[in-house]
């Protein structure tokens, strides 16, 4: 059976020629970047050109780029260092439709005494601007809010976001994971003091992480041990998934330079139009007119979205819900209640996210699966 992958925002396939570009690494050159001699020199040649590499890609000075294991802990190394720097500030302001990277470390800083203010959104998934102004005060340690949300691809104003927070001299930092790669990121331009990025949502590597830490920006490294990275983020570089994140970013630069993502959104498109006119159950979730390229939701009335995507599975078609699964029940996604999403559409939201490499053949069989699935799913009434 022929699988359709249509998962990308959860990961992506790594790229033929970032495997050769990790193998040596792996095998050959295994030296520890910290080591004076001639190996393990090679490595940390390497790893600063992975730097330069990264740091290519979003407009950045090498030396502002650190790394980390992965997206999660570049998001709390910059909340939780920023919070350290500034001891004597207790408020964090973020948005309500928040990786849980972010959503569940407010949870706990707000268990913790500090005051967390979430901002709302709309039923489209836009930010409220207005919102945001009026919760900034003196006592405002950080902002932090995502660029392109995973679930549903909306587009955060960055560059409004940033102003705001410029005024009252905050400093924000901004969760590109799900943006790189596919938007344009000028650091300067989006004026955000920290910015993460993960080498496996743009197919790289799992396993290695960035946050970008602008010059001059306090930030306190929250691990103890040896001096790599600047101090901000101790412990032995992972060589081969830093040599990978490189290289992926190389080549998600030159896709955005050649407009890559422009068919991707043709596809996306597509396959919005193609379950739109034959399910007249679907809904498209999310602000249809800025949006990444290659991310929809579509939710499937008074369906249940965990019986479509075992239903897909069994067809060779991976996706995944807006909805996670606990205590044995299924509930909407902390993202489709903030949004007001009515509960009978919300529980069957699935997220379909494509790549460079889905073809037009991949989106056409795919209609035919998930229109074939939710009509099955509809007639035997398996119902949310």
């Amino acid at each position: 059976m022929t699988t359709i992958y249509l998962d990308n925002n959860a990961t992506t396939r790594v790229a033929d020629e970032v495997v050769q570009a990790m193998m040596p690494y792996w095998r050959d050159h295994y030296g520890n970047a910290s080591s004076l001699h001639l190996v393990g020199q090679r490595a940390k040649h390497a790893v600063e050109l992975a730097r330069e590499q990264v740091a290519d890609l979003i407009g950045a000075a090498p030396r502002d780029i650190v790394f980390t294991s992965s997206g999660t802990e570049a998001d709390n190394l910059a909340i939780l260092g920023t919070l350290a720097a500034f001891p004597t500030k207790r408020h964090v302001v973020t948005s309500s439709v928040e990786h849980v990277a972010v959503h569940s470390l407010c949870d706990r800083l707000a268990n913790d005494g500090y005051r967390v203010t979430r901002i709302g959104v709309d039923s489209t998934g836009r930010l409220d601007l207005d919102a945001l102004a009026a919760s900034l005060d003196d006592d405002t340690a950080i902002v932090s809010v995502m660029y392109a949300n995973n679930e549903t691809g909306v587009v955060f104003p960055i560059h409004d976001v940033a102003e705001l927070a410029a005024k009252r001299n905050v400093p924000l930092h901004v969760d590109a994971v799900q943006a790189a790669g596919k938007l344009s990121l000028g650091v300067a331009e989006l004026g955000a003091s920290l910015l993460t990025l993960s080498a496996h949502k743009l197919h790289g590597p799992k396993g290695a992480g960035a946050l970008y830490v602008r010059k001059r920006t306090r930030l306190r490294s929250q691990l103890v041990g040896g001096h790599q990275e600047r101090d901000i983020r101790p412990g032995t570089e992972n060589v081969a998934a830093i040599v990978g994140f490189g290289e992926a970013a190389r080549l998600a630069k030159d896709r955005l330079a050649a407009g890559g993502m422009a068919s991707v959104a043709v596809l996306r498109d597509r396959l919005e139009g193609g379950l739109l006119e034959r399910a007249d159950m679907a809904h498209v979730i999310g602000d249809s007119g800025c949006r990444v390229a290659n991310t929809t939701n579509v939710a499937f009335e008074s369906l249940q979205a965990e019986a479509i995507l075992i239903a897909l599975s069994e067809e060779g078609l991976c996706a995944s819900s807006g909805s996670a699964c606990s205590s044995g029940s299924l509930e909407p996604s902390h993202v489709l209640k903030a949004m007001g999403i009515d509960e009978r559409i919300a529980h069957g939201a699935i997220r379909f996210s494509l790549s460079h490499e889905t073809t037009n053949e991949e989106i056409d069989q795919a209609v035919e699966i998930v229109t074939k699935v939710v009509r099955r799913l509809a007639s035997l009434g398996v119902t949310a």
